[in-house]
């Protein structure tokens, strides 16, 4: 999908007159009552973000087309807290009842940009898929945290040429923007239900409907028996499906509850995991890797640390449960099968499963992309009137 499909999406929502705050277009008769000001709106973000402003730049001028923009940042550049992002310069009875939803369409994908440049950063040697669409509030916000997850992936990628970063969407609307002709996906929970709580059984369903899907991954937290349900399912896709259908490629999917263990393991034995692993394959001073010189700063018991140490061993998906699952299909000869995991994968979850360097194959994220709305919150003053610097107490680092 190009930006200007994306703003054509955009538009189609209704009227500008019916989505603007009432007070900018009170506003926008006052200016055409007393007269009209060429004014500078100048736009920021009060958190540091990636630039993603495409979508908000075009929007603009399609709605005014003699606005000028002042672009302070390229697509994909880290932008510090409260620097403006930039400027549109134009008529006030035109730019004011815009700023609704200009500003709609900055803070979203701009967060959404952070977020898995983050992620792909912290796990270089994994692939993302985005699937922020049935945690977004509509068609809307999926398009914007896509496009800024696929701009947030090429700064990742650019910075270093071996990051995987995100290849795909689990929708058709935004896959485009990742390079991908259609949506990807595996099989939801309630399809395992569907063939009576049978994993195996809702695969064999799955491989002979679905027949353009070039991964098969089987989702085997359902019934708790990640172990198990990897192997019987893994042990069926080798012996009887990848024979006849060539180029096939399987995997398991850990989306195990918060709430319980994987199959096999507890706080204890998660523990002897990771160490054994990490005596191979990493530094066993996860904290400290991940946190840096705070790590000397804070308490065991702090949450920021908790949080690290329920990563490595805790309940869910645990750097442990990766693991223990993916050792299991390794000793079964089953060293193709790839390893999917979702579930809680924000920012400081992906930098502890890379600095442990779990073994993960592909990394479903999409309630973190903006983790939190607060956060996208962007915000836009004038700063100039007919060329007259002016804008309100306590903005005026704007000027420069």
């Amino acid at each position: 999908m190009n930006i200007d499909k994306l703003v054509d999406c955009l538009l189609s929502v209704a009227p500008l007159e019916q989505v603007t705050d009432k007070y900018f277009s009170y506003s926008r008769q006052v200016v055409e009552k007393f007269g009209e000001a060429e004014v500078i709106y100048a736009v920021f973000m009060r958190r540091r973000v990636i630039a993603a402003c495409e979508p908000a730049i075009q929007l603009i001028q399609r709605l005014v087309p003699e606005a000028e923009i002042t672009k302070f940042y390229d697509e994909g550049e880290i932008v510090p807290s409260e620097e403006k992002l930039f400027e549109v310069k134009g008529p006030y009875s035109k730019l004011s009842e815009v700023e609704t939803v200009m500003l709609q369409k900055v803070g979203i994908p701009c967060v959404s940009a952070n977020n898995a440049y983050e992620m792909c950063r912290a796990m270089p040697n994994a692939a993302f898929m985005d699937m922020h669409a049935r945690h977004g509030a509509g068609v809307e916000m999926n398009l914007l945290a896509a496009y800024g997850a696929a701009i947030g992936s090429k700064t990742a990628q650019s910075q270093e040429n071996k990051t995987k970063g995100f290849i795909g969407s689990s929708q058709d609307l935004t896959a485009s923007l990742f390079g991908a002709e259609k949506g990807m996906g595996t099989m939801p929970h309630a399809l395992i239900g569907y063939a009576d709580g049978d994993v195996l059984k809702a695969t064999k369903m799955f491989v002979e409907t679905v027949t353009d899907a070039p991964v098969i991954v089987s989702l085997v937290d359902y019934a708790g028996l990640e172990v198990t349900d990897s192997l019987r399912c893994a042990q069926w896709f080798y012996e009887e499906v990848k024979l006849d259908k060539q180029g096939k490629q399987f995997g398991v999917r850990l989306d195990t509850h918060g709430g319980r263990f994987a199959e096999g393991l507890d706080f204890e034995s998660s523990v002897d995991v990771v160490g054994d692993w990490l005596k191979v394959h990493g530094e066993y001073n996860i904290v400290e890797k991940v946190l840096g010189t705070r790590a000397f700063q804070l308490d065991y018991n702090d949450i920021i640390v908790d949080h690290v140490r329920r990563t490595l061993f805790g309940k869910g998906v645990s750097v442990a449960a990766v693991i223990h699952v993916r050792r299991a299909l390794d000793e079964a000869g089953f060293k193709d099968a790839q390893m999917v995991v979702s579930s809680g994968f924000d920012a400081q979850k992906c930098l502890v499963m890379g600095a442990a360097n779990a073994p993960v194959n592909l990394v479903g994220t999409g309630s973190y992309l903006p983790t939190t709305l607060s956060e996208t919150y962007s915000t836009a003053d004038i700063v100039s009137y007919d060329g007259k610097a002016r804008t309100k107490l306590g903005r005026e680092h704007l000027f420069d």
